[in-house]
């Protein structure tokens, strides 16, 4: 029996009605997160056993090259494209030059072969700074207190080579030195590694969200006074888009924002100025602090895992660097 005509009802406009069901919010859904949209940040050691935890990352372990491999087949399986690595190294290999990041049989270089060998699927990013391997923890050399930006290109640009002949496909410089990217680029192509992809750490912020990481990667207690004077100062936003302008001219394929959450504002205007794929790094007091409101029963942790992992795509971010990662993964794949 058809139904009587009843005379039209207001409002006219319900946007209600294209949240109404599951089906119909995928269907018009303007952002989608995937795996294959996130990087998995690993922290490797050097040290005999196969996995530490990190007492200030709930649910983050330090890894030997064995384990580290493990992992990266762990992504694979997951649907995650590709792994960071973050070294840990014996305090007794650190330095005032950092020598112990241009080792070819060091700790990163043996993670890069080991995952090689265990997934030759999955992209190896490594970070490029000598902070972890300092005995004064900054990213460059220092001479009388200062950080010397020229004299630490070299030692950069080495240290790249090396991760890139290990057999990295991507080389990330952390550091903020003026014009590491350039020397970087060019020590690549010079060794007939043209092929190997540059993603700048082009606006990085001195943060107080760093803690955590740096005590994962055994800097935290090595850092003599602060990173202000090249990192950047958190005020600045049209500085960043300047950093990101000439990392680009100066070879970078990609460039990163971080911290992340706290920087979605500079994830939006770099994606849309530039037009170059625009990462961005969970960092590890943005992880720290959510898992420890998860750990209180303040969040609901896959909720909020999934949309903090979304605000990043939908700033415009091309991927994120997430130690939520492998959780987010399964969570997409259910």
């Amino acid at each position: 029996m058809t139904q009587p005509f009843a005379p039209a009802a207001f409002p006219y406009a319900r946007p209600r009605r294209l949240r109404s069901q599951p089906w119909v919010r995928r269907l018009v859904a303007e952002t989608t997160l995937t795996p294959a949209d996130l990087v998995w940040p690993l922290i490797v050691h050097d040290g005999k056993e196969d996995r530490v935890p990190v007492a200030s990352m709930p649910g983050v372990f330090r890894l030997s090259p064995k384990a580290a491999a493990e992992a990266a087949k762990e992504a694979r399986d997951l649907g995650i494209p590709a792994v960071a690595l973050f070294p840990n190294v014996d305090g007794a290999l650190k330095d005032a030059v950092g020598t112990a990041a241009t080792d070819p049989d060091g700790l990163v270089p043996d993670c890069i072969r080991a995952i090689k060998d265990a997934a030759p699927e999955i992209g190896v990013m490594t970070d490029v700074a000598l902070d972890c391997y300092t005995d004064h923890g900054h990213d460059g050399v220092v001479e009388n207190g200062r950080v010397l930006n020229d004299a630490s290109l070299e030692r950069l640009a080495e240290q790249a080579f090396i991760h890139a002949h290990a057999g990295a496909d991507i080389v990330a410089p952390s550091d903020m030195m003026d014009g590491r990217v350039q020397a970087i680029r060019d020590a690549l192509e010079a060794n007939r590694f043209e092929d190997v992809m540059i993603l700048s750490y082009a606006a990085k912020y001195a943060s107080a969200f760093y803690g955590p990481y740096r005590d994962a990667v055994g800097s935290a207690k090595m850092l003599t006074g602060d990173k202000k004077t090249y990192q950047m100062d958190y005020a600045n936003s049209d500085e960043a888009l300047r950093e990101v302008a000439m990392d680009i001219s100066e070879g970078a394929d990609a460039v990163m924002v971080k911290p992340g959450m706290l920087y979605l504002d500079l994830v939006q205007r770099i994606s849309e100025t530039f037009k170059v794929p625009t990462f961005a790094y969970q960092v590890s007091g943005e992880y720290a602090m959510m898992k420890a409101s998860i750990a209180n029963g303040w969040l609901d942790e896959d909720r909020a895992i999934l949309e903090s992992l979304h605000a990043f795509k939908r700033a415009g971010a091309a991927g994120v660097l997430s130690y939520f990662a492998p959780q987010a993964a399964r969570l997409l794949g259910r």
